[in-house]
């Protein structure tokens, strides 16, 4: 939500699920003091920031249930996105420090109604290309393939609403919809991206915090 802010989009609608408690919790009860440098003087005295980091945020906390997917979640959210033209999603749980702004032009340009990064794939795991008796023909890195997935920014024009039915998975029949008609865009993308998908991913994360290499801290940039 940071990268975002500093990009100038600051209002949020959270499609929460599982876990959803935790994370009403955290921004009812928001301290700025547990998120930056803080001195504590004589009489509990606090000096930190002079403003909230988020004072100038908007958000709006849905609940869209325990196990429904992207496509069921969006449209749970409808009222609240619908009124723009174009509004950005994303899955929340992989980290990049990706242009937004440049995405969003991007976007723009292309016309077309949804649109993805792809990004080439973070895991450790290797492509086989074998022959059917099972000889090996080569093996090569995920990372290193010319192997594109889906990276989970999302930016759609509010249109895309009629292209999904209720129960369906947002990136499978609605995307193939648009796909069909070329009104489906992606932007390949080779800065950093990494998904927290797996306690593994967690780890490298923390040790990357832990040893000050944050490439997706693009809010300790200079403001755009």
């Amino acid at each position: 939500m940071r990268h975002y802010a500093h990009f100038g989009h600051k209002e949020f609608v959270l499609c929460l699920g599982y876990g959803g408690d935790l994370i009403r919790e955290y921004f009812l009860n928001y301290n700025q003091y547990l998120t930056g440098d803080i001195t504590v003087g004589p009489g509990d005295q606090r000096v930190g920031d002079a403003d909230s980091d988020i004072r100038d945020w908007q958000i709006t906390m849905v609940d869209t249930g325990l196990h429904a997917n992207l496509g069921e979640r969006l449209l749970a959210v409808r009222r609240y996105v619908e009124a723009d033209e174009v509004f950005l999603a994303n899955y929340s749980d992989q980290l990049s420090d990706l242009n937004l702004s440049e995405y969003h032009s991007a976007f723009l340009a292309s016309g077309a109604l949804a649109g993805f990064l792809s990004v080439r794939p973070s895991q450790s795991y290797h492509y086989v290309d074998a022959s059917p008796s099972g000889i090996v023909k080569s093996l090569q890195s995920a990372t290193m393939a010319d192997h594109w997935i889906n990276g989970g920014f999302f930016a759609c024009r509010r249109s895309i609403f009629d292209y999904v039915q209720a129960g369906e998975e947002l990136v499978e029949a609605p995307f193939a919809r648009l796909a069909a008609k070329q009104l489906l865009w992606t932007s390949r993308y080779e800065g950093f991206w990494q998904a927290m998908d797996t306690y593994k991913d967690k780890i490298k994360l923390d040790r990357m915090w832990g040893q000050r290499e944050t490439p997706w801290q693009a809010w300790d940039a200079p403001a755009l």
